[in-house]
């Protein structure tokens, strides 16, 4: 029997385990104080990232839904609304990557659901570790497996997303997904519980001992490999999935639920007191009456993580008309409480109440703290003399386009099925996905991304430039940013400066959303991924969505016919925490955000004037790896000439700088230039044509052929996982 008193074995810190009976006013009960252990987790409360958030804007004439329900929802008009939401299952992922990675796009899927929506896309933003690692090999391979094996059994493309390998991840993967749906005739459906004498029903899979303590713990302390943490992780069964989306569809349809809640981390604790909290109703559980698998002691009811089950809220007279349509879509659905007067959660087995507290104590008083914030040392530029000037800079190119992080990741999105429902219009490889909104001329385009490398440097710029990056790849597809979710993957925020950083993060990232006019609608936080030698870099993801008027106006990254003129829009990059330099080390220049922005409107105005061949965000690997893909993109060469700089492999491979990459059509190039801002730089580099990608930089010219490109690019990744 061990000697560490009950509350820490569960995670709650001595002052969070002498709070809770002054709450309460009496002793906790055994399942209670599991409930509060969970609850008031890191995962489940953000209680360390609160305070911050609220930093974030969150409203606009879109926003329909923000912050603070299961999805965000905006209207994209025509009378549509979309859902979206991104969410972590990072170390779940560590410990069983397959079940953590498929478990975490199931958890997202219900989200979409629960908002009354139909999922209609997926993405996925991934980080590991050096492949040279067999263990990263293996968690990277499981990961991809997963996420695969989920959306295409329930149907929904995985449109786009990214991946990176950096050591630091090497012991914390991080697993994000992000959904996409959109809303039918019935509207938004919300998580608030109302109407006391409304019935409870969970449906959907049986209650198991699968998950327990798995996505709210795991997710809330760093991981120890001295400790097997497997029986924590949740069991997927995406066949179930796809059978609740469509059940959950109908009901939504038909106006039969009051409230929905999907059962996610804390399982039925958590699903129960937040629909009592959002509410301000009570909620009475017979825990007799819930569908086990398997014997089942109440705590362990409370807190399963038994993957896809949801908790509506039916009125009386409509509950054998639903329990009648779960049953017609062959899931268990079963009333086991109804809505009280009042504001607690009750929950009764063998006759005896084991759980009597006010449902706010749970889902929204959990301990609030502030995080230390330590600034890191400023960093010092690099100092090029440190990295070997190539001989060939050719090879160095093609080098660089075989490295996992530039090289193609086919060998990842040929494992999705991204064209299931036909709405698919930019598949993934390119800056970013577009999707047809189903009735509607409309589409809109999504991505993920984050600039880790600039955040551990400088996370304010870091911030600023996750948010800049997405808004053009976005803008690159000739799709107007209109919302975002995030997701903060970080260290542990009371260690060094973790805490800095994420408060950094999160402001720069709000000034740059700010001048975009972007609300962030929904989000995630993922904190203590860490291990006890070593901790991830820190990685505020963005997900973001844009909307194009017309679906069949999107722009593409590939070059297109010989002599059309190719422009670059933006600054100059540096080799400071760039691909090339293999290193998050340096200093970087400020992001002038409002440049960046005028920049971002100058390519969107000349897509909507249909004045754009292609266009190309330049990013991981600059300039040179930008003109490569839009060359193997299109099967044709180009010539670009550029000023020589302090070294020739920085004006090739350096990064940042905001730019972008666009080819028109000779005769468009002064109409194009006379859309920009006098503060945007926009520089004619060359021409389309040939067989060769060609860079004159200054004296030096450099010379790839595109089928070697070609060839490095498509070998990169398979190689490394040989």
């Amino acid at each position: 029997m061990s000697d560490v008193p009950l509350h820490r074995q569960l995670g709650l810190t001595d002052d969070e385990a002498a709070l809770i009976p002054e709450l309460l006013g009496r002793e906790p009960t055994d399942p209670e104080l599991v409930m509060f252990s969970l609850m008031w987790s890191e995962h489940c409360s953000y209680k360390h990232s609160k305070p911050l958030l609220r930093g974030f804007p969150t409203t606009g004439a879109r926003v329909l839904q923000g912050p603070g329900e299961n999805a965000g929802v905006v209207d994209v008009g025509d009378g549509i609304a979309v859902a979206l939401k991104i969410e972590s299952h990072n170390h779940p992922s560590a410990v069983e990557p397959f079940e953590g990675a498929a478990t975490g796009v199931g958890g997202i899927v219900r989200d979409i659901i629960a908002m009354g929506a139909r999922p209609i896309a997926l993405l996925d933003s991934l980080r590991f570790g050096e492949l040279t690692s067999a263990r990263s090999r293996h968690l990277f391979t499981r990961a991809v497996a997963g996420i695969g094996h989920y959306g295409n059994c329930i149907g929904v493309p995985t449109v786009g997303g990214e991946v990176s390998f950096d050591d630091r991840y090497e012991e914390s993967c991080l697993v994000n997904a992000m959904c996409v749906g959109i809303l039918g005739p019935g509207g938004i459906l919300r998580a608030a519980a109302q109407g006391p004498g409304n019935a409870l029903v969970l449906f959907g899979n049986k209650t198991g001992r699968d998950g327990i303590g798995g996505a709210s713990v795991l997710a809330s302390a760093e991981l120890d490999e001295a400790e097997d943490k497997r029986p924590s992780v949740q069991v997927s069964d995406p066949f179930t999935e796809r059978k609740l989306m469509d059940c959950c569809r109908e009901l939504a349809e038909s106006g039969t639920l009051v409230a929905l809640q999907d059962l996610g981390a804390a399982g039925l604790t958590s699903a129960a007191s937040e629909m009592a909290a959002k509410g301000g109703v009570g909620l009475d559980i017979d825990l007799d009456l819930v569908p086990l698998r398997e014997t089942l002691a109440p705590a362990e009811i409370l807190v399963s993580e038994s993957q896809e089950r949801m908790l509506a809220v039916v009125l009386p007279e409509k509950l054998e008309e639903m329990i009648a349509v779960c049953r017609r879509w062959d899931l268990d659905a079963t009333a086991i409480g109804s809505v009280t007067e009042g504001e607690n959660l009750v929950a009764r087995s063998g006759g005896a109440v084991v759980v009597d507290l006010p449902a706010r104590l749970l889902a929204d008083d959990a301990p609030v703290y502030e995080v230390p914030r330590v600034p890191a040392p400023t960093g010092t530029p690099l100092d090029l003399a440190t990295i070997p000037e190539p001989a060939d800079l050719a090879a160095a190119w093609a080098d660089l386009l075989a490295r996992p992080n530039i090289a193609s990741k086919r060998w990842i999105y040929e494992r999705y099925d991204h064209l299931v429902g036909a709405n698919t219009i930019r598949r993934p490889g390119g800056d970013a996905a577009v999707v047809r909104l189903p009735g509607s001329d409309r589409a809109i385009a999504l991505t993920t991304d984050c600039a880790e490398r600039h955040c551990e440097i400088d996370p304010r710029g870091g911030g600023r430039a996750s948010v800049l990056e997405a808004a053009r790849n976005l803008a690159c597809v000739g799709a107007r940013p209109v919302a975002a979710t995030d997701c903060l993957n970080f260290p542990n925020p009371e260690k060094g400066s973790t805490g800095w950083r994420l408060a950094e993060s999160i402001a720069g990232m709000a000034e740059a959303l700010t001048a975009l006019d972007v609300p962030v609608v929904s989000g995630n936080v993922s904190l203590y991924n860490e291990s006890a030698t070593r901790s991830i870099l820190p990685t505020p993801v963005v997900g973001m969505m844009g909307l194009l008027e017309r679906a069949d106006s999107s722009v593409g990254h590939a070059f297109a016919d010989a002599g059309d003129v190719v422009l670059l829009v933006g600054d100059d990059g540096v080799l400071d925490a760039s691909e090339y330099a293999a290193s998050p080390g340096g200093a970087l220049p400020d992001v002038d955000v409002s440049r960046e922005v005028a920049a971002i409107e100058l390519v969107l105005r000349a897509a909507e004037e249909g004045l754009l061949r292609s266009a190309h965000d330049v990013s991981g690997g600059g300039l040179a790896v930008a003109l490569a893909e839009c060359a193997m993109a299109g099967g044709i060469g180009a010539t670009a000439r550029v000023d020589s700089g302090r070294r020739d492999d920085e004006v090739m491979f350096g990064e940042g700088g905001g730019r972008m990459l666009v080819t028109l059509a000779a005769g468009d190039v002064e109409r194009f230039q006379g859309l920009a801002d006098p503060s945007v730089r926009v520089r004619r580099l060359g021409e389309v044509g040939g067989d060769a990608i060609v860079m004159r930089v200054g004296a030096t010219e450099v010379t790839l052929p595109v089928e070697r490109a070609r060839e490095a690019y498509e070998r990169g990744l398979p190689e490394a996982l040989a």
